[in-house]
């Protein structure tokens, strides 16, 4: 008999940890390979892990809402092949989260502070995710010192931002004072410098709420955790970002004959069914092209200016939650492969067979509020991007339109297109020369063109 380790799987670029809720096995159960071991969850999307070989589940070294880096070990089975030894039966040591090693050095010189456990709420009923709580153990701050935190998520929870941000801003001594250790003093500081000292502006503090009240007809329901991490997502994106949003009227009335002409013959040869998402695509891929500086991200005082061009398109879920799979390397594509890439990561949105890696890089992101019959959305931008446009509902208007003969009415079809993009780092003059870019690719699309 052999015993393999079983690590915590790479779930794609930039995501570096899980939250293992749920268990499928129990130690002592037989397993067969790729079979289901357990369910993870990363605030991107939820997956299993599958065994690697048919054997017995002989321990679990993390339990139920544990947060396990990328490649730890999570698990140890038992085979009958091999030979492989197991060298010890305690995970292995956590390697130092990258997002708060700069805060780490922030607050070293300043206070040591030991590892306490926080509960998942609080004597005041504050939900406690599990990542706010490994931090929280991280850097030593107390359940008092967390409740003190403003929340910026649903019903002022405190999110991943939040307590980075507090950290960033924490003061020498802490707020958990019982719980800290004398550090060695510091040399004194000047009284000028002590006396006009500047920190950031904290994160603003819910408004307090009035009491709600609840019917007898009424019915509560509880959110599940898609709709939570959405929820703590949007309102980061709009605390982090000052949201502008440019409007621009298109007539795709070209691109809506070329697709009723070709559309039949499309399916028939490449057994696909081709929707105007991936021609919106196109021509915001052309744009990014021509104004690189929308495909950006920002990293504190630093603009970081993408070279690949990976596209997300919002998708909504059977449960009517939202999710934004990813087409990366976009401009690689031609019309067929982006058409054939929509249409996979739609089908595996909904099936909820989307992985990780699926979901993550996007450098820019596009919402087809059309799709529900809206002809106008002010989309919120899906951090860490600058940008996001929503393309509104076809609708056929009577225009004036210039002809030879001069100006005429004619029935056109027209679309909306809604850009909200990040005024930090995109003034209106690109915010709104961008999303005119894309409807002017849209309004001179080639009805005689090739698929």
């Amino acid at each position: 008999m052999a015993q393999i380790e079983l690590t915590m799987p790479k779930m794609g670029e930039s995501v570096a940890e899980a939250t293992i809720i749920k268990w499928l096995k129990e130690v002592g159960d037989t397993i067969e390979a790729e079979e289901s071991l357990l369910e993870i969850a990363t605030d991107k999307v939820d997956s299993e892990v599958p065994a690697p070989e048919d054997g017995v589940l002989i321990k679990k070294l993390f339990n139920e809402d544990d947060v396990v880096q990328v490649g730890q070990v999570i698990a140890i089975l038992e085979t009958e092949g091999g030979v492989t030894e197991v060298s010890a039966a305690e995970p292995a040591a956590s390697p130092e989260p990258s997002a708060l090693k700069e805060v780490e050095k922030t607050i070293a010189n300043g206070q040591v502070t030991a590892a306490v456990e926080i509960p998942r709420s609080s004597a005041e009923g504050k939900f406690y995710s599990p990542l706010v709580r490994s931090i929280a153990k991280e850097e030593g701050i107390s359940g008092t010192e967390l409740d003190n935190i403003s929340g910026s998520g649903s019903e002022g929870r405190v999110t991943k931002a939040d307590i980075l941000n507090y950290l960033e801003n924490r003061p020498v001594n802490g707020a958990s004072a019982p719980e800290a250790k004398a550090a060695s003093p510091a040399p004194a500081a000047s009284p000028k410098v002590e006396s006009t000292k500047v920190v950031s502006e904290p994160a603003p503090k819910a408004a307090a709420k009035a009491p709600m009240s609840v019917g007898a007809n009424d019915e509560i329901i509880t959110m599940d955790r898609m709709r939570k991490m959405i929820a703590e997502h949007m309102v980061m994106s709009k605390h982090t970002s000052p949201h502008v949003t440019s409007f621009v009227e298109a007539d795709v009335t070209n691109m809506v004959n070329w697709r009723n002409k070709v559309k039949d013959e499309f399916q028939k040869r490449e057994g696909q069914k081709i929707t105007f998402t991936p021609l919106i695509i196109e021509a915001i891929v052309k744009a990014i092209k021509d104004f690189p500086l929308i495909n950006i991200s920002v990293d504190g005082d630093r603009i970081i200016k993408k070279g690949n061009i990976n596209i997300g398109m919002a998708a909504a879920l059977p449960s009517g939650n939202l999710i934004v799979p990813v087409i990366k390397n976009a401009d690689n594509y031609n019309l067929v492969g982006l058409t054939k890439q929509v249409n996979d990561l739609a089908n595996r949105a909904r099936n909820n067979k989307l992985s990780p890696d699926d979901i993550s890089g996007g450098t820019y992101t596009v919402t087809n509020v059309g799709t529900f019959g809206n002809v106008l959305g002010t989309p919120i931008i899906n951090q860490p991007q600058v940008a996001i446009m929503a393309a509104g509902a076809i609708v056929k208007k009577p225009a004036v339109i210039e002809t030879a003969e001069g100006d005429m009415i004619a029935i056109r079809q027209k679309m909306f297109l809604s850009h909200s993009y990040d005024h930090r780092v995109v003034d209106g003059a690109l915010g709104g020369m961008f999303v005119r870019r894309v409807a002017d690719y849209l309004e001179q699309f080639d009805v005689n063109r090739e698929f």
